[in-house]
Parts: structure tokens; sequence; C-alpha cells
């Protein structure tokens, strides 16, 4: 179900991330660092859990959930969320609900397409594409 996501994936694209980050209500500091970065995302799955590492030279960051069921989750810039994730089409769907009055909900897709892992993350009325290549 999630195989095609396991591997090692380089980012080579990135748009409107800064736009992302500002809506969610990531500070100034944090978004100039974060989207200057190239982060290496490793996808691995053991049994019914998948997890996600994200590494970087400002900061890494790991996530582990299984299917359909709400877990809280950090996000990469500290903000607690309620996420849940599910599988629709081939595309890896996360429901990111704030805990937080001030923070805002989050809808990231992930899907495969050749030797690429494309990424959406939307809030709002913004959205952001990032692209992955395998390594």
């Amino acid at each position: 179900m999630c195989d095609s996501f396991v591997g090692k994936w380089q980012l080579v694209e990135s748009d409107k991330f800064d736009d992302y980050m500002k809506e969610v209500g990531v500070g100034f500091v944090t978004r100039k660092a974060a989207g200057s970065l190239k982060p290496l995302l490793e996808v691995t799955l053991d049994s019914d859990k998948i997890k996600m590492h994200s590494t970087s030279t400002f900061k890494n960051h790991t996530m582990e959930f299984k299917l359909n069921e709400e877990t809280e989750l950090d996000t990469a810039d500290g903000r607690k969320m309620k996420s849940t994730f599910e599988v629709v089409d081939g595309k890896l769907i996360q429901h990111e609900k704030p805990i937080s009055a001030s923070d805002k909900p989050s809808e990231i897709t992930r899907w495969i397409e050749g030797n690429k892992l494309i990424m959406t993350l939307k809030s709002g009325d913004v959205i952001c594409k990032r692209v992955y290549e395998k390594q």
C-alpha cells in the first residue's frame, strides 16, 4: 500500500513554501532558514507503521504513524497537531488538525510519479508544491 514511498528522497524543487509556512504561522527567521534547505527524506515501513525522517543542516525531524489512526505529532517547526494519514487512489494524505487555537489545519498529499515523490501542502487558500527525487 505504501511500499512505493519507501526509500531516500532528495528535495529538488519547491514552490510557494514560504507562503505556506507564513499561512500556518511559522516565524520569519525559521521560514528563511527552512526555505533555503534541501532536506533528504527517508521513508521506511515496519509492518503497519510508517516512519518519515527528514535530515538537513538546520534540523532533523521524524514522524511515525499508522494509517487511519489519529496521532499527535510535532511539526518540523514545533507546532503540535493531531494527524491522520490515509491512502486514497495511491496518494498518502495527511490531515493535520490543530491542538492550539492559534494554529491552522493543513492537508498534505504525497504521491509518486516515476522517480519523484510529489508533495502538496495546503492551508487556507495557499497551496505549496515540493518535489523530491529518489536517491
